[in-house]
């Protein structure tokens, strides 16, 4: 039965079984978001090789992100209909084409084309693996599973930053995104026969889909729109400020999202562990607010360089952790039969700020305002945080009410 967990395979422990699907779904959240880390790791070489301004560079994370809100809510009843084994297969199948599309773009319009296919799979990405865990996975284990799977995105955000971004440096930026797409296809052979079998995909629903989130879910929405336009600027534009800003080469640039990525990973891990019910409705109001600091943390590294470093851990603790917190609060709260659809429609507000953000801070980046750039990103945190405390207000009180 959904929820309660598979039996383990002959000779294979559960806590076994935990850990290689929990590496499983890790590496699957990593390949759903690679290639627009990869996009803002190698910005500098893109906007040099193939003649793009800033304005353009967040365009494509526009692209990426708005196609998948786009596709959020019927990928969500997708993978409600034909299982999480299918739709993770789906994933990273066009993944690996869309990074190695992206290596042979010769020029914008080609670029933008291979990202927008790229939407596809960070549409099925919490949603797939959201029913996974929830199909196999026993309750009291779900929270540290979520939040290591969920650190799948800032592992992508580590590759791109540190080993791709130094590999493009020695082979050049499209070798480098094909070599990343390699390793795609074999995760897709592994998820293929490591879950279990998907049932036959049934007719599609007689209802209308739910387009518009609502309770709950309409409350983590507005949250995680807010947070996703502060966390995509500085995702596009950190290793463009270390360039241009901070004096740093394009390798140390990239290094500052690494950086970012480690600790989101560590972040994401610890506080989806703590974000047990009667406590975790009150975390994202806190991240929020360790946001906003490290957002002014990279307004004053335009005077004092060195508060990048410390500025990008903040921003993988506290502003990337957000989501991961999100995500276990739907599957809190969300029936099995409805864990796609719910977890798409708060995946899609995520989107949906991603997709806003880079082109307003890249407005301000093209004319050298990095400083009112930052500044937004604290002003759109800020308000993630307000959404975030009035909702965990409001449900604590008619929780008492009840």
């Amino acid at each position: 039965m959904a929820g309660t967990g598979s039996p383990a395979p002959k000779g294979v422990t559960e806590p076994g079984r935990d850990r290689a699907l929990t590496a499983l779904l890790t590496s699957a959240m990593a390949y759903s978001m690679l290639q627009l880390f990869l996009l803002g790791a190698l910005g500098p070489r893109l906007v040099d090789d193939l003649g793009l301004s800033p304005t353009v560079l967040g365009l494509t994370t526009t692209i990426g992100f708005g196609t998948a809100a786009l596709l959020s809510p019927a990928g969500g009843r997708l993978v409600d209909r034909i299982g999480p084994r299918r739709a993770l297969v789906l994933l990273l199948l066009v993944s690996a084409a869309a990074l190695a599309l992206i290596g042979a773009a010769p020029g914008a319009g080609f670029l933008l084309f291979a990202v927008a296919l790229g939407g596809l799979p960070q549409a099925l990405a919490n949603p797939a693996t959201n029913k996974a865990i929830l199909a196999v996975v026993p309750g009291p284990r779900r929270g540290p599973v979520t939040g290591v799977k969920q650190s799948g995105v800032q592992l992508g955000a580590f590759a791109a930053g540190l080993p791709l971004t130094a590999l493009a440096a020695g082979i050049g930026w499209r070798a480098a995104l094909w070599t990343a797409a390699l390793p795609a296809v074999a995760v897709a052979l592994w998820a293929g026969r490591a879950l279990p079998a998907d049932p036959a995909p049934g007719p599609p629903p007689s209802a209308r889909p739910t387009l518009v989130p609502r309770g709950t879910i309409a409350w983590l929405a507005g949250f995680s729109l807010l947070l996703g336009c502060g966390i995509s600027s500085v995702n596009t534009y950190l290793a463009l400020f270390g360039t241009d800003r901070l004096d740093l080469g394009p390798t140390a640039a990239g290094a500052l999202v690494a950086v970012l990525g480690v600790a989101g990973i560590v972040g994401r891990v610890g506080w989806s562990k703590a974000a047990r019910p009667g406590r975790a409705e009150w975390l994202p109001g806190i991240l929020a607010a360790g946001s906003v600091g490290a957002a002014v943390l990279l307004f004053a590294a335009q005077d004092v360089h060195a508060l990048a470093w410390p500025a990008a851990v903040a921003v993988g603790v506290f502003a990337v952790s957000g989501n991961a917190v999100s995500m276990v609060l739907v599957m809190q709260r969300a029936g099995a039969a409805r864990a796609g659809q719910d977890s798409a429609l708060v995946s899609a507000g995520f989107f949906a700020g991603f997709a806003f953000g880079p082109p307003v801070f890249g407005l301000l980046a093209a004319s050298g305002r990095y400083g009112a750039g930052w500044l937004l990103v604290a002003v759109e945190f800020a308000a993630a945080g307000v959404v975030a405390l009035l909702w965990a207000y409001r449900d604590r009180h008619r929780g008492a009410g009840a």
